[in-house]
């Protein structure tokens, strides 16, 4: 019997609703326009003031509602991340997701002795070097805030050319100040061939923060205006943790935090209409035992499904997002529960950009073994987002009617049916373990962080980049950083 296409019903999750979107967005509006910001950027301020701002007290300024929504429409919908080759491969739009891991941890742990120590340049580079190889990782951060650079006041742009030094994947990447994003914006601008080829296919993306609640320091806004001027991809998400930088329920530290991303974005537009903003708070919770910002927590996997939900009922940007990283102080049990419970819901909820993947201990720790598992975490998760095809072929009534007619011998395992679908139709895992107990005991009965463990030691030993820089811009990088 022919059957008509029958489309492929992919799940999603949503956790609000239009009325309950337009509640927040209406509040966050109400902030704006009645609370105000500190924009302690005096260019920044009296740009705003031009546009129609109303200034009050020390630096603070009032925003009215209709600059937001001409900043929305302005900001474009989508934002292409190009690899260091100039190939696309992070359109960030609509319902597509790429993950990636974090920045600025102080500790990792040691991939031969497995202790928490202080980080190094050398992990940066092993980072990088393991997302390179990583199917499902899809763009790099630097991991480590390395305390044995040259000059400590130019730690992320050491950390930046060892990014480059590492991977051809899109790279996020942290800068202090202005002097900062100059210095990175050079070393991208030779990998690209110049400004202006970096300008049509960025590799690169800044994350920068704004302080919660409602502070725009001018270092903060010096970044920000220089990307717009520049078409740097960008991301401003602030501190609007519950309970901390924000109000302890979520609907108002939502609020909080949209509110000051429309700040970001509209400073941006006004500096340079059409760049690339990438939307979205960090929306968190700050334990109320321990004083620290929960990676763990499932409010935070709520609030930016709920960002989601914001991006589909009224702003239409990509947005920012975390994901697969842990409170967890070692790579067990429970690194890998909270992991998995952030990766899935990020997918399911369609996040764009997603980051974090790979720390412990609330940001504080990096992991390779973790970054490792996390991989394979993801995939495990875009096989079941992808759902269940449903059409002649899948419906498999000819291989039923093979197997039917071989009699007592017939078996689907060696049906070619089985043959042509199984590596597409099923999730063959590469570190979670399936084998019988007598095989995994005899192979020395390892657990899953010594499978990964003994992963990422074979990475690092054997890949190469597809495309390796040539010596020659590796040492026009070097030149650079010897003249800070």
């Amino acid at each position: 019997m022919q059957r008509l296409p029958i489309p492929t019903f992919q799940p999603r999750l949503k956790v609000l609703g239009r009325e309950q979107a337009l509640a927040i967005h209406t509040a966050a509006l109400e902030i704006l326009e009645k609370t105000g910001v500190k924009m302690e950027h005096a260019e920044a301020r009296e740009m705003l003031v031009d546009a129609g701002a109303r200034p009050f007290g020390d630096d603070w300024i009032r925003i009215p509602a209709w600059l937001a929504e001409e900043a929305l429409a302005t900001a474009p919908r989508q934002i292409a991340l190009y690899d260091q080759n100039g190939n696309k491969t992070m359109p960030l739009v609509d319902d597509r997701f790429y993950y990636g891991t974090g920045s600025d941890t102080t500790f990792t742990l040691d991939l031969e002795s497995g202790e928490r120590r202080p980080c190094v340049l050398n992990d940066t580079g092993r980072f990088a070097r393991l997302v390179d190889a990583l199917e499902n990782l899809s763009f790099v951060m630097s991991m480590s805030n390395p305390r044995d650079v040259a000059k400590i006041e130019f730690i992320y742009v050491y950390a930046f050319a060892e990014m480059l030094r590492n991977t051809g994947k899109p790279v996020v990447f942290i800068a202090d100040r202005l002097e900062d994003m100059t210095v990175i914006h050079e070393l991208a601008a030779m990998v690209a061939g110049g400004e202006e080829p970096l300008r049509r296919r960025p590799f690169l993306l800044n994350y920068s923060e704004a302080i919660s609640p409602l502070r725009f320091p001018a270092q903060v806004v010096d970044k920000l205006m220089f990307c717009a001027k520049k078409e740097i991809p960008i991301c401003l998400p602030s501190g609007s943790n519950a309970g901390g930088g924000a109000p302890v329920t979520l609907a108002g530290a939502l609020a909080m935090g949209i509110a000051e991303n429309l700040v970001g974005l509209i400073v941006h537009q006004l500096t340079q209409r059409g760049a690339p903003f990438l939307f979205g708070p960090n929306v968190s919770v700050l334990d109320m035992k321990s004083s620290v910002v929960s990676y763990g927590c499932p409010e935070w996997s709520l609030t930016q499904a709920a960002l989601a939900d914001m991006r589909d009922e009224i702003y239409g940007l990509p947005i920012w997002a975390f994901a697969g990283a842990s409170d967890a102080k070692t790579v067990d049990a429970q690194a890998g529960a909270e992991a998995m419970f952030s990766i899935v819901t990020a997918m399911l909820a369609r996040c764009n950009l997603i980051h974090d993947v790979g720390y412990l201990e609330y940001g504080s720790t990096s992991s390779l073994e973790m970054v490792a598992i996390a991989d394979e975490l993801i995939a495990m998760a875009r096989h079941f987002t992808r759902g269940i095809p449903v059409n002649e072929e899948t419906l498999a009534l000819d291989a039923l009617e093979r197997v039917k007619n071989a009699g007592p011998k017939g078996i689907f395992l060696t049906d070619d049916h089985t043959f042509h679908h199984f590596e597409t139709a099923l999730f063959l895992p590469q570190l979670m373990d399936r084998s019988r107990y007598d095989a995994w005991a005899a192979e020395g009965a390892r657990d899953l962080y010594r499978r990964s463990n003994n992963r990422v030691r074979d990475i690092l030993a054997s890949h190469r980049q597809t495309q390796p820089k040539d010596a020659a811009l590796l040492e026009s990088i070097e030149q650079r950083l010897a003249e800070l």
